[in-house]
């Protein structure tokens, strides 16, 4: 084997290793009970050569009723809380 097809051949392991861990962020995030984020990001870098970077990140979102929250404060305390959170 010359050494143009080794080159090839470890490319195509490294490109193996970076989707079996987009593979698992995306199956990681599709369990997940809650929202997530994936973004992948490539930049070019000197001498031929890309960075990949994955990102992801998970979220718990929560909605809450707010009128409820406010209930035992005072009117104009409720009112200054709602006219801010509207």
């Amino acid at each position: 084997m010359n050494s143009k097809n080794t080159e090839q051949k470890s490319g195509l392991d490294q490109h193996k290793v970076v989707l079996e861990q987009l593979f698992e962020l995306y199956a990681e995030l599709f369990e997940h009970d809650g929202y997530g984020d994936l973004k992948i990001e490539m930049k070019i870098l000197r001498r031929g050569q890309k960075e990949i970077v994955l990102h992801c990140g998970k979220q718990h979102r929560f909605v809450l009723d707010c009128s409820q929250a406010m209930v035992g404060e005072s009117p104009v305390k409720a009112w200054l809380k709602r006219d801010l959170l509207a």
